[in-house]
């Protein structure tokens, strides 16, 4: 019991008498003692941290610039990002002029057929969501705006240069009306204002959307939204769910590196440089067959100018005027014109310039700081490359066989009409039609397999 002195003696008197069976009592209840206590600083310890990975996720993805198949691929790609990290919601950060109806409905149908709500925010200050972002922003579960952007202006226009006759007009314009009234009729927003914007081009500021019934939040940023969110009821199919967001965690989904190149190839600069460089490297390589990387060059730049001519609402009218101008230019070199092809071509590419892109879209318009140094580009290009390839045609060749007629030599024996010749140092079998004495000068008028037949030459102008 020596080791047991520390005890209470209330303790000892309730332990049995056996020394070895009291230690174990004593033993036993202390460890009993000690695990109570700490396990409360146990369970602090551990449980934090799970809590905070089962915390509710929140994806965020932010796209800016004009509605096409990036646009479409990206949103579809950031909805399965969002389900398979088993997010509340999906947050689309939006601005945008507008764009292709393709992909607009594209994009609609992934967000219809999501299976966790789509929160459209139309931001930041100062951007917009018109033309097909309307459709985008009224297809959503739940619509914000942040303070002074706009939304609006869903009138239809044709696409790539073409002009409708008043009766497609309607029929596309009522199309259009019947989408969108559907749309806003399916998530309870102003249908009659959602058909005036496609009608009447009507537009409306955050607050005035807001009073409107267009949307439902006007927040500042990110974060106010998300303290917006929590608590409200969303209605997916047939059952409701209340989101909690809080105390989100919020999981960017960025744009992928092939999809940020596509992205900046559908910019309409971008696709009248890869055109120009296209047309003018494939020109390059047929006038000067072997030369390899103006052909690589050129094709490379043609196919993706291709890609993103699909993706924009080209003027078929301006291509060919851009096509016609490249082949005046061509033409300048070959054919004596007196600078006329010259002027043509360029006053031909100007136009085609203009005119590729529909001018009903002003944000698809090509810059003038493109345009000009373009065209000068192609025109001092052309000149150049072009030149040279034409000027190397016209000269007589120096290498082969077809290099020796006209060089001149002497003759090292007879020629009657057979005999040995010496040109550049080396012998040949030669022949003659007129007799030539040895060592006189000898020029050659053509080649007979191996044999060159030659002519006297003049012996004022030497021979070798």
């Amino acid at each position: 019991m020596a080791g047991l002195h520390f005890l209470p003696q209330w303790m000892l008197s309730l332990s049995p008498k056996h020394g070895f069976i009291r230690e174990t009592y004593f033993l036993g209840f202390l460890s009993l003692s000690l695990f109570t206590i700490f396990v409360p600083f146990l369970i602090e310890i551990i449980v934090p941290p799970l809590v905070y990975s089962e915390q509710s996720v929140v994806a965020v993805a932010t796209y800016e610039g004009v509605i096409n198949p990036v646009s479409s691929e990206y949103l579809h790609d950031a909805i399965e990002f969002a389900e398979t990290e088993k997010a509340l919601c999906l947050v689309f950060q939006l601005d945008t002029p507008g764009g292709l109806d393709t992909s607009m409905r594209s994009m609609i149908k992934d967000m219809t057929a999501s299976q966790i709500p789509i929160v459209v925010f139309i931001s930041p200050s100062g951007g917009r969501a018109t033309s097909a972002g309307v459709f985008i922003t009224l297809a959503a579960h739940i619509a914000a705006m942040a303070p002074g952007t706009t939304i609006g202006a869903a009138h239809p226009v044709a696409m790539g240069g073409a002009q409708m006759d008043e009766v497609m007009k309607e029929k596309v314009e009522n199309d259009s009306v019947a989408y969108i009234h559907s749309i806003a009729e399916q998530r309870g927003r102003n249908v009659k204002w959602a058909e005036d914007a496609v009608r009447e081009s009507v537009s409306a500021t955050d607050t005035q959307a807001k009073e409107l019934g267009i949307i439902d939040l006007v927040v500042p940023d990110l974060e106010q939204l998300l303290k917006e969110l929590h608590g409200r009821e969303i209605k997916m199919g047939a059952k409701t769910m209340t989101l909690a967001t809080e105390h989100s965690v919020i999981r960017k989904f960025p744009m992928g590196w092939r999809l940020e190149v596509l992205k900046a190839i559908s910019d309409p600069n971008i696709a009248y440089v890869l055109m120009t460089i296209g047309m003018i490297g494939l020109m390059a390589e047929l006038y000067n067959p072997g030369a390899i990387l103006p052909g690589i060059v050129g094709g490379i730049s043609l196919i993706l100018a291709f890609y993103s001519l699909q993706t924009l609402p080209v003027n078929y009218a301006g291509v060919f005027l851009v096509l016609l101008g490249m082949i005046f230019l061509v033409l300048e070199i070959t054919v004596t014109s007196y600078g006329i092809l010259a002027i043509g071509g360029v006053i031909a590419m100007i136009l085609g310039s203009i005119l590729l892109m529909n001018e009903e879209f002003p944000y698809y318009q090509i810059s003038w700081t493109v345009i000009l140094p373009m065209v000068t580009i192609s025109v001092a290009f052309t000149f150049l490359v072009l030149k040279f390839g034409v000027k190397a045609l016209r000269e007589r060749t120096f290498t082969g066989s077809e290099g020796m007629v006209g060089q001149r030599g002497l003759a090292k024996t007879n020629l009657t009409p057979k005999g040995t010749i010496i040109i550049h140092g080396e012998m040949w079998n030669g022949m003659s039609e007129e007799p030539v004495e040895a060592g006189h000068p000898i020029e050659v008028t053509h080649i007979d397999g191996l044999t060159l037949h030659v002519k006297p030459a003049s012996t004022k102008q030497g021979g070798t």
